[in-house]
């Protein structure tokens, strides 16, 4: 099978690919799969023997997951695996937020020539000087993986914490100290607290969340972090809410034109996910679940289609993508019975519009089987594996 590498990918997240099986290179043509990071694949042609893409992070703006989604291929993310090394930006975020440490550093450069520097700096700090987090209140928009561990840390760094997410899973439930408060709504978190940070996707939903209507909630003073994505933030209603002094301070781990020069910005150059490790955890993760769906058919972490995953104990199996539409599973099972064949497992799952459905079978599968089940309607791609 072939893996076409579209970035640099850390070594050790290649090394997962047994080479007696995988071609991986970045010169490979017509991929089984892809690795990517950063490249821009939605003027890409997808490859009629493509069957996945894996993003080595969180994100997946660079992939046309719903394109995808149609010809049944695959688009797998690695949520967690950079989550400590975007943690530790956000703190440090929290502490640039407070203290005009940036713009201090700056000043402390054009000394440099100053006959007596300690008396210069002791003269000319009191215009950098800040606040302490200690006893505020931080608002986390997003308690997944990277948001449960900043409110974790917040908490031990002794601010008061409170967290809001409606799409929140049991486990990240479970991972959260008992000393979040848990908000039922954003607009609890916006007239509460002193300090917002976001970690949630772009969606249709958050695109633009924190635009002048929401920041009107919030408290005077204000001081808002972005680490996750740049058009969450409307970013004229952040100017214009800067230069009011409705928010304090915007750290913001996407620069754009608007954000460039602003005062009272810190413009970081995207660098949450930025850490060898993070690089490294990224790589393995996402070349493990290459290695899995395309030697079991099993999917984990798709953005695109559902988690389905049985153990690989027949002698065969199929692996089928379609429309999640009625009948679907009555037809397949009709069709793999028909040739006299028992199923020994089945598992289904359905995300949006699309399902994904394996048949595990006690025999090899039989001649004819897969044209059979591609005639169904709605019926996106099929595999034996």
């Amino acid at each position: 099978m072939k893996i076409k590498l579209m970035n640099k990918i850390a070594a050790v997240g290649t090394d997962v690919f047994d080479r007696t099986v995988f071609e991986v290179s970045d010169a490979v043509e017509n991929p089984d799969a892809i690795m990517v990071r950063s490249a821009n694949l939605h003027d890409m042609e997808l490859g009629d023997n493509l069957l996945a893409i894996a993003r080595a992070g969180a994100g997946v703006n660079n992939i046309p997951c719903d394109e995808c989604a149609k010809h049944g291929v695959v688009v797998f993310n690695t949520p967690g695996a950079n989550a400590n090394g975007v943690k530790e930006l956000a703190i440090a975020a929290l502490i640039l937020a407070s203290r005009d440490i940036v713009g201090g550093i700056e000043w402390a450069k054009t000394l440099t020539d100053t006959p007596d520097v300690a008396k210069a700096v002791e003269a000319g700090k009191s215009k950098f000087a800040g606040c302490e987090i200690l006893g505020k209140t931080l608002g986390v928009i997003g308690l997944g993986a990277i948001g449960g561990l900043v409110a974790n840390t917040a908490r031990s760094l002794g601010m008061k914490v409170t967290g809001c997410d409606p799409y929140l899973t049991v486990h990240a439930a479970w991972s959260l100290s008992r000393a979040v408060h848990n908000a039922q709504n954003y607009d609890e978190i916006y007239a509460t607290a002193d300090y917002i940070t976001l970690h949630v996707p772009s969606t249709p939903t958050t695109r633009g969340m924190i635009n002048k209507d929401t920041l009107a909630k919030m408290k005077d003073g204000v001081r808002i972090i972005n680490l996750a994505r740049a058009d969450l933030v409307n970013s004229e209603d952040m100017k214009a809410a800067l230069e009011s002094g409705k928010v304090a301070s915007y750290v913001t781990d996407f620069p754009t034109e608007a954000t460039l020069g602003l005062k009272n910005v810190v413009n970081i150059p995207h660098l949450g996910a930025s850490t060898a490790e993070s690089e490294d955890n990224c790589a393995v993760m996402a070349a493990q679940e290459l290695v899995e769906f395309l030697t079991t058919g099993n999917i984990k972490n798709s953005v695109n289609y559902p988690a389905v995953s049985i153990p690989h104990t027949g002698a065969a199996r199929i692996c089928l993508m379609h429309l999640n539409a009625p009948n679907m599973l009555s037809q397949i099972t009709s069709i793999v019975s028909g040739e006299g064949i028992n199923i020994e497992n089945l598992s289904n799952g359905s995300k949006g519009d699309y399902a994904y459905t394996i048949v595990e079978m006690g025999v090899a599968a039989p001649e004819g089987i897969v044209p059979k089940l591609e005639a169904i309607d709605g019926m996106i791609k099929v595999r034996v594996i």
